[in-house]
């Protein structure tokens, strides 16, 4: 069996996929082209996928021999899941060891935008700290606000929780589900989806995205919001419009935003939304921390070396493909 690694990970996932006696390889060259990419996974029987490559009907149609795919990640829209569950192939991911990461960085953009940080940490690097101005650029405290979270999974409960401990705010939320534990541990309140984006002083993103979502965020949803809301993204960018966002940005219908997730992503350098003295933006960090990518190589690590047994990945997300089927 080989397993083609298409960037570089953590060593522990190294470490353990050779005590197990498994062949993996990964790419020549690191700025490797699309081509070269595809011709590395015709090779592979496993390919851990590290990065957002779109394993869509031409990734499916050009590497027959893939059997499993192990995903450096917890989402896993970048693949074509029909394709994948017709072809009986496993799909794994890294669920829940990024958790807290991840809403760290949710609660750093939101204290960033709430107190116009970029902008100010731009007047330094630029040499424009100017005398005291008691009008400049004011931020906006979080205590008492209300925190308004789409998606109150492991990293919104996370996320919503550190918001109650540190400014006491109130909890609101959007999910397919009532959340009975932070109903309970954070006397979070259940809303409508219109009632999230009308209520929130802080609305901030944490669900798994599916092609149902896409720009979920547009402008009528902007245009519900308060003018004092922070909008924050820490999920996928194509939850947002960001057409719609920088407009109702500029002209000051939404107080800030944070995003981990751009839409389009990379967002290009030029893009006046970058500009903003109210929004901040971060490269996709948001489980970029030692802690979590060490705990997501052995995550990685245990599906493959489970598929290398003949076992079920320990964590797949179409554990339905085992059904009926001999593995």
């Amino acid at each position: 069996m080989k397993v083609f690694i298409n960037s570089r990970i953590p060593a522990i996932a190294l470490e353990l996929l050779t005590q197990e006696n498994i062949e993996y390889f990964l790419p020549e060259n690191k700025e490797q082209t699309h081509k070269q990419w595809l011709e590395n996974c015709k090779k592979a029987d496993v390919l851990l996928n590290v990065g957002r490559k779109k394993l869509d009907k031409t990734f499916f149609e050009n590497c027959p021999n893939v059997k499993a795919i192990v995903q450096f990640a917890a989402g896993y829209d970048n693949i074509d899941m029909e394709i994948a569950n017709a072809r009986k192939i496993p799909v794994g991911n890294t669920p829940h060891v990024l958790s807290r990461a991840t809403s760290d960085v949710a609660f750093l953009l939101m204290q960033m935008v709430s107190r116009r940080a970029s902008y100010n940490i731009n007047k330094v690097q630029s040499g424009n700290w100017k005398d005291f101005d008691a009008l400049e650029q004011l931020g906006q405290e979080l205590y008492g606000k209300t925190l308004g979270v789409y998606g109150l999974g492991k990293i919104g409960f996370e996320m919503a929780e550190k918001c109650k401990k540190a400014f006491d705010m109130d909890i609101i939320y959007h999910n397919r589900t009532q959340n009975i534990e932070a109903e309970t541990k954070l006397d979070a309140k259940y809303v409508s989806f219109e009632d999230l984006a009308k209520n929130a002083d802080v609305l901030s993103i944490h669900a798994n995205f599916s092609a149902e979502q896409n720009e979920i965020f547009n402008a009528s949803v902007f245009e519900k919001m308060k003018s004092n809301s922070i909008f924050i993204n820490t999920a996928r960018g194509s939850f947002h419009n960001q057409v719609d966002l920088l407009e109702f940005l500029k002209n000051g219908k939404i107080w800030g935003a944070g995003l981990d997730v751009t839409n389009p992503e990379p967002i290009d350098m030029n893009n006046e939304i970058l500009q903003l003295p109210n929004v901040c933006v971060l490269p996709h960090i948001g489980s970029a921390t030692v802690e979590a990518r060490n705990g997501m190589a052995k995550i990685v690590a245990a599906n493959i070396i489970a598929f290398s047994k003949g076992e079920q990945l320990p964590y797949c997300v179409n554990p339905e493909i085992y059904e009926n089927f001999n593995i």
